[in-house]
């Protein structure tokens, strides 16, 4: 066993509505920590799965017409995609291709935590950075080896500013990486940053495009840099099942985008619901950051037992130990989290 594998930090995803129907006994438990799309996925991609039958073989290394149906959505050359499990597959195949011990890792808390974990299973010597009161990124390192932006960031939902993003990869003297895993759900993209050879965008199907459960990522880099990913990506990153789920995704982009428009305009009307008693953060992803007068931990436990589940951020490192997160969910499942969430702050 490596020396260091205490000091690596456990993942730790939402609890999930089984384990809090179990635990408190409840019939019925609204999920609202994920991050997920809640109105699943495109119903072409579900008749797809269902004619699916090909376990017993393995699935392709690439997939040439997957390539092909993502650059024609996001306007980018096939040879500049590339395949693996899920945006964290993407991320821990740029740490293989980049990062050797002692390398400089550069990124704003609170942020992603599996920046952090990645950072420190290869590890790098990680520089964070602080944010500004509008969670914005202040600063960067301009030696590090890769600096990893998140926008719309995880978990306060904000975007950076195109300029600086542009600023940072024209200046520093490694990588840039992207995490756009909410791009859908604003206008304000960085995507065309990686354009530059040293800046690489990393998207997924799991958020907007419902296909969490499929592990489908994707990243745009440099046609050298694609290269090298493919030598140090999975042997075979990427199902059949999610492959063909990915194509068929992109065959019904209306179906994403309805969904979008729908999050969206519930993301304002929780956002103007939250301000009558809180102190939410304005988004552009999928989720709200919330603070409050009682600590987050108190705030989550008092939901779940009350079946509503959100996401308490101990595990984000420079979050307010006050501010949780919680998905832009169902109207009739904010209605019922609004109306716990009241609850519960009288109770304290």
């Amino acid at each position: 066993m490596r020396s260091d594998i205490d000091s690596i930090p456990d993942y730790k995803p939402g609890k999930s509505a089984e384990e809090v129907k179990k635990k408190y006994g409840l019939k019925r438990v609204v999920k609202l920590a994920s991050n997920e799309n809640p109105y699943g996925t495109s119903p072409k991609v579900v008749e797809v799965l269902k004619s699916f039958d090909s376990f017993s073989t393995y699935p392709p290394k690439d997939s040439q017409e997957l390539r092909e149906r993502i650059a024609e959505y996001i306007g980018f050359e096939p040879e500049m995609i590339a395949l693996s499990s899920g945006l964290d597959g993407v991320l821990e195949t740029v740490f293989k291709m980049l990062i050797e011990p002692g390398d400089g890792v550069s990124f704003a808390i609170p942020t992603f935590p599996y920046y952090s974990i990645l950072s420190k299973i290869y590890r790098a010597r990680e520089r964070k950075i602080k944010r500004d009161g509008d969670f914005r990124m202040s600063s960067f390192s301009q030696n590090s080896k890769l600096t990893i932006v998140c926008s719309p960031n995880n978990p306060t939902g904000n975007v950076e500013d195109y300029e600086f993003v542009k600023e940072v990869a024209e200046s520093v003297d490694g990588y840039v990486f992207i995490d756009e895993a909410y791009a859908e759900f604003t206008e304000k993209k960085l995507t065309r940053l990686a354009e530059y050879e040293n800046v690489m965008v990393g998207r997924t199907f799991s958020k907007a495009f419902g296909l969490a459960n499929l592990r489908l990522g994707y990243c745009i880099l440099h046609p050298s840099l694609r290269r090298a990913f493919m030598k140090v990506n999975e042997p075979f990153p990427v199902s059949s099942l999610a492959i063909k789920a990915g194509i068929a995704a992109l065959e019904d982009v209306g179906w994403m985008e309805r969904c979008v428009r729908l999050i969206v305009k519930d993301r304002e009307w929780l956002y103007k619901q939250l301000r009558k008693i809180s102190k939410p953060a304005r988004s552009e992803a999928n989720f709200l950051y919330v603070e409050t007068d009682v600590e987050a931990k108190i705030i989550a436990e008092e939901l779940e037992k009350r079946g509503v589940i959100v996401r308490e951020l101990s595990g984000f490192e420079g979050a307010s130990k006050y501010a949780f997160r919680v998905d832009v969910g169902k109207r009739k499942d904010l209605l019922y989290f609004i109306s716990n969430f009241k609850d519960v702050l009288c109770s304290q």
